[in-house]
């Protein structure tokens, strides 16, 4: 194969899409990790442009174009000029490409890897932002795998996958525009990794033509099966500049470090004398030199290409359009049953926020029956997040069940039960109803309504999630990295709440202070691809405004060339005597010059 065509191939595998792109407490009902919603729009819809009035004169043009007016000295009036076809084209293409940002976001961002070529040219054709809203909400709507529930699986394993990816695989860049992100985003995690963080020496299969040699950092993800791909597939990232910047690849020589050092690395047929390294450069796709099986690896190169070229193409949509919308809901009202929330808000994209939501009830305030033994409460819960002009863009629905042996009741009746449910959302301004209700006592509801105001994370300024003081914090094993309740990225994050915002979460001395933020934004090094920057914890003594715990760590070592970290710190309370204080966590950034810090208020009883 020619050189041509090798580059011809590497402009395939790694080419660029545009984007048309979570106390003493009881175990609950599994629940989905991600809340889905679609996308809702701030930006003013555009206006048609202005249209000639009938019976306008035409306007005079020069020599052959030139009309005469109707009275000597009269003027054209020029809002009354016809347009010419050439502007009246002109004036269309501009109406329907002025998208406004946060549209252009959920195009360039969020959907990039898995929406088609098709609906990218449709979605630039709209004219206006409720036709934009419209098509958004059809397009998740398209590919739910249940278009009778409220919640849209795909959309929240999507959004799930962006965070992951923000969180695993940044390298000088957000972690969704990586190609291990890409493939993560669009197929999930893979079935098992073959990994060589640090390269080295490497003892090549008879495929890549045998023999010893030292390699650059990579991996191989393996997938038992992958829909409109195929059986078997392993796919090849390598990171040649030793930054964290792992691409994919189809050479798989390219992972080589002594590929073009003369005499090093050889080959077996190399090592015998049956082959010479110069060989190796003749053209084709790989550099691998022939071995033993190298007859049979010139037919599979147009196998790789093919490979490349269905790995990076948007998935297909596996459902069918549908013709109604999902139904709403009507809040549920009755006696209260009282219940306390929290919101916490996490940066999955430029433009999507994920929004944790914990509700708390106490044990006592739930009706139990028993039976065989066995006491269960049971309470339904329905959210509804909405715009300020009432237009609904998420709904959830759950049932919490908590059961004990009945002779534990009455203990269980002092703790608290908790329920998680995580929701990306646009920036912007919301309001979010919540209802409860005790399936054992139908007549005690409780009812929870509050303005919602999601932030926007500027690229250009340091920014931070919300400060997360939990009760049980812990890293997750590798199959659940993602998924399940309170799990964000690869840690589990119980948060405590509070009556209110304004009081502060309480612990015991015989716990542990647990602490979880993100920072986004860090300034990266154009050389080194590296950020820079301390992170200092501090526990205050709020009543004598004393420092009592103070320490710090580099950036570099929590995650060196990613431009979000995340900040995991337990503290034990014992050496606490009972009293109020406020954890800050502190982020002082030294490339961009940037300081940051996030508080949180909290009482050791």
């Amino acid at each position: 194969m020619s050189q041509d065509m090798k580059q011809t191939v590497r402009v395939a595998s790694g080419r660029s899409v545009v984007f048309a792109v979570g106390m003493g407490l009881l175990t609950l009902a599994p629940l989905s990790f991600l809340g889905g919603a679609p996308s809702n729009a701030w930006a003013a819809g555009l206006q048609e442009p202005a249209t000639p009035q009938a019976g306008a004169a035409p306007a005079p043009t020069d020599d052959a174009n030139r009309t005469k007016l109707d009275k000597p000295g009269d003027e054209a009036d020029p809002l009354k000029r016809p347009l010419t076809d050439k502007q009246r084209f002109s004036r269309q293409k501009r109406l329907k490409i002025e998208i406004s940002d946060t549209y252009r976001s959920w195009l360039n961002q969020d959907v990039a890897w898995i929406i088609s070529d098709e609906e990218t040219k449709a979605f630039k054709s709209l004219s206006n932002d409720e036709e934009r809203d419209a098509f958004i909400e059809q397009f998740w709507l398209r590919r739910n795998p249940n278009p009778d529930s409220p919640e849209n699986e795909f959309r929240e394993e999507h959004y799930r996958r962006i965070a992951y990816a923000n969180e695993h695989f940044a390298a000088g860049k957000p972690g969704w525009k990586t190609d291990r992100g890409h493939i993560y985003i669009s197929f999930g995690k893979p079935d098992s990794i073959d990994s060589h963080p640090s390269g080295g020496s490497y003892q090549r299969p008879f495929d890549e033509g045998g023999g010893e040699t030292s390699t650059f950092p990579f991996e191989i993800w393996h997938y038992r099966y992958l829909e409109g791909v195929g059986d078997n597939i392993d796919l090849e990232f390598v990171d040649t500049c030793q930054c964290g910047d792992y691409h994919f690849t189809i050479d798989r020589s390219e992972k080589d470090a002594l590929l073009h050092v003369p005499g090093a690395g050889e080959t077996m047929y190399e090592q015998m004398g049956q082959a010479k390294k110069a060989d190796r450069f003749r053209g084709g796709l790989e550099s691998l030199g022939t071995g033993p099986l190298a007859s049979g690896q010139q037919g599979k190169q147009f196998d790789r290409i093919e490979l490349a070229a269905k790995v990076f193409a948007p998935p297909p949509v596996k459902f069918k359009d549908l013709e109604a919308f999902i139904s709403e809901k009507k809040m549920l009202s009755g006696p209260i049953f009282p219940f306390d929330v929290r919101t916490d808000f996490v940066k999955v994209t430029e433009d999507t926020v994920l929004v944790p939501v914990t509700l708390q009830i106490k044990n006592k305030d739930v009706t139990f029956t028993t039976k065989d033994g066995v006491a269960k409460g049971v309470v339904n819960i329905l959210g509804k997040v909405s715009t300020i002009t009432h237009k609904t863009v998420q709904t959830f629905e759950d049932t919490v069940e908590i059961t004990q042996p009945a002779e534990l009741l009455q203990k269980t009746l002092e703790k608290q039960s908790v329920y998680w449910k995580a929701l990306p959302l646009r920036p912007g301004n919301y309001r979010i109803d919540i209802a409860i209700k005790d399936v054992n006592n139908p007549d005690h509801l409780g009812i929870y309504g509050k303005s919602l105001i999601v932030p926007k994370f500027d690229d250009e300024k340091l920014g931070t999630s919300t400060l997360i003081l939990a009760d049980t914090m812990y890293a997750v094993p590798s199959q659940t990295i993602g998924t399940g309740n309170f799990i964000i990225g690869n840690t589990y994050v119980r948060p405590r709440v509070s009556e209110n915002p304004a009081t502060p979460v309480k612990f015991k001395r015989d716990q542990k202070l647990n602490c979880w933020m993100q920072v986004y934004n860090l300034g990266m090094d154009d050389k080194t691809k590296s950020n820079s920057a301390t992170v200092t914890y501090e526990i205050r003594d709020t009543t004598s405004d004393k420092v009592l715990l103070e320490t710090s760590e580099e950036s570099k070592n929590l995650s060196a060339h990613s431009d979000q970290l995340t900040m995991e710190r337990s503290v034990a309370l014992a050496g606490l005597q009972p009293g109020k204080y406020k954890m800050t966590i502190r982020i002082n950034d030294a490339i961009s010059k940037q300081e940051i810090a996030q508080s949180a208020p909290f009482v050791v009883e």
